[in-house]
């Protein structure tokens, strides 16, 4: 029992000095909800847009505080069922203001296409991932061998068009770059591992249905004009060239890289261009996107969610240092007959919380990294923050979302929405220090405790001081809105973490972690 105490004290030790390190928001809709919510560090409910609409996967912020939103396009009025279905299908994708004005609205939805699963920013344009049918007859053209009609992946860029809806300005489709080695005489025959910037059209023999690579994450990266994307059933991430034109993208030469629409760079399975070199991903993949590159740890990097990355129920964070080539900065350096670098990954964070499908990632300006661990096929469900030293310095909070995303305090967009925030937000990005608390005079023991929590407190009895008492999923489980007692009774609550947080005014003024171990 002592060594599992003195285990327990130094965890909590570490998490109080670590406690004030979380600095901004987060913001998520729960799977299958109308709501997206933005939250502060103590987990109040900060800001939120609730729409006539099921959010499909992704919410973003915009850098004058507008909300970008994947929805579904169905039982809704002006909009009509999706003729397609399957994993995370949206088919609209909508814009918010600040007060849930409608901006933009965009539907993508036909017999013949629909947008589907990750979405994000290009300035303040959005990408939208999306499938496109094509008859078992017309991949089979081109040298696959399939029975059913098969749904390739295509990126649509989309633009306001300044009457509330929106346009397509750029767009790329994985069918240009394809590649077969089965059948000489159609076309795009060739040598498959000769030829790593075409997809073998023969390479994924999993999954169901249409969805033919179950891509399921997109990133975009400014300094490059590149976007990256992950999918899902071919356990692979790759790059492409965003400075092509539309024509161009659909081509083999051309902007900056002077590719076209080719592949730039994959990573994690060699084996689908018939390289050599150990898969690292081993299963499902999700969420691939560059760490921002202005100083803080790994930028430049890319990074995923490796669902399987060390076994079928324990995910990592994977960081990948791409191979810039020396002769053309917009380009990936691979050394002739083998795969693309690095052999492995080039950092790891095994999860605390892990999940098999969906989740989401990113490294934050002072190297901590964010988590959310998806609640479906039977994930966590949570999110949240860990520091460099492995330790949990926000959450784990029970979001249950396909993804979600921290914004710190300097983000624009929060600073656009301040002046929208809830009175009951107690962020530290726009708190003032209370002059006349001085946090010396305030302590909670025992820590750890096998029930009863002492408070020593010099303002008992006081009208505008409460304290909240949080379980580690982050639920509210006390509320005492005037200390009158130096005891809690925590008794009746099973083993773990919980969060005390005394508030003065409405604003928290201290936060303690109490491990309670019976």
């Amino acid at each position: 029992m002592s060594k599992i105490l003195s285990t327990l004290y130094l965890l909590v030790f570490c998490s109080l000095s670590y406690s004030q390190s979380f600095n901004g928001f987060a913001l998520y809709n729960a799977q299958g909800e109308n709501t997206t919510y933005l939250i502060d560090e103590n987990l109040n409910i900060a800001h939120t847009w609730t729409m006539s609409t099921e959010c499909n996967y992704t919410v973003l912020l915009k850098d004058n505080g507008n909300l970008v939103r994947g929805t579904k396009n169905n039982i809704q009025t002006g909009g009509t069922n999706n003729s397609l279905n399957g994993a995370a299908s949206a088919g609209r994708v909508q814009e918010f203001d600040p007060s849930g004005n409608i901006v933009m609205d965009f539907i993508y939805s036909s017999n013949d296409v629909l947008s589907h699963h990750d979405i994000c920013l290009i300035g303040d344009n959005v990408l939208l991932t999306a499938w496109e049918v094509k008859t078992s007859a017309e991949v089979n053209a081109l040298g696959g061998s399939v029975t059913s009609d098969k749904w390739p992946t295509h990126f649509v860029e989309i633009s306001s068009d300044g009457n509330g809806g929106g346009q397509i300005v750029w767009e790329w489709h994985i069918w240009d770059h394809l590649i077969q080695d089965t059948d000489s005489s159609k076309p795009n025959y060739g040598v498959i591992s000769d030829n790593p910037q075409l997809i073998d059209i023969n390479m994924i023999t999993q999954g169901g249905g249409g969805d033919w690579f179950h891509v399921n994450g997109v990133d975009y990266n400014e300094d490059l004009d590149q976007i990256a994307f992950s999918s899902r059933f071919a356990s692979e991430i790759y790059i492409i060239d965003h400075s092509t034109t539309t024509a161009e993208a659909a081509s083999h030469s051309g902007g900056n890289s002077a590719m076209g629409g080719d592949i730039l760079y994959r990573w994690g399975n060699p084996s689908n261009y018939n390289m050599t070199g150990n898969q690292i991903i081993p299963a499902a993949v999700h969420d691939v996107r560059w760490i921002t590159d202005d100083g803080r740890p790994n930028g430049g990097f890319l990074q995923v969610f490796n669902n399987s990355g060390v076994s079928s129920n324990q995910s990592t964070v994977d960081g990948i240092e791409t191979p810039i080539d020396p002769s053309n900065a917009y380009n990936y350096y691979r050394a002739n007959g083998q795969a693309f670098g690095p052999v492995s990954y080039s950092t790891r964070y095994v999860c605390a919380y892990s999940a098999s499908g969906q989740s989401a990632s990113d490294r934050m300006s002072n190297g901590n990294i964010f988590v959310n661990a998806s609640g479906g096929q039977g994930g966590a469900g949570v999110m949240y923050e860990v520091n460099q030293n492995g330790t949990i310095i926000f959450g784990p909070y029970n979001a249950d979302t396909q993804k979600a995303f921290r914004y710190e305090c300097e983000h624009p967009a929060i600073i656009a929405l301040e002046p929208f925030m809830n009175s009951t937000a107690t962020s530290s990005c726009f708190s003032t220090s209370v002059s006349n608390f001085d946090n010396q005079n305030l302590s909670i023991y025992p820590n750890p405790t096998n029930g009863f929590v002492n408070i020593d407190f010099p303002f008992y009895n006081i009208d505008n001081v409460k304290l909240k008492i949080r379980n580690q999923l982050g639920q509210e489980i006390k509320m005492i809105n005037r200390i009158t007692s130096s005891s809690i009774d925590l008794g009746n609550q099973p083993n773990g973490i919980y969060h005390f947080s005394i508030f003065v005014d409405d604003e928290e003024i201290e936060t303690f972690k109490v491990a309670l171990i019976k």
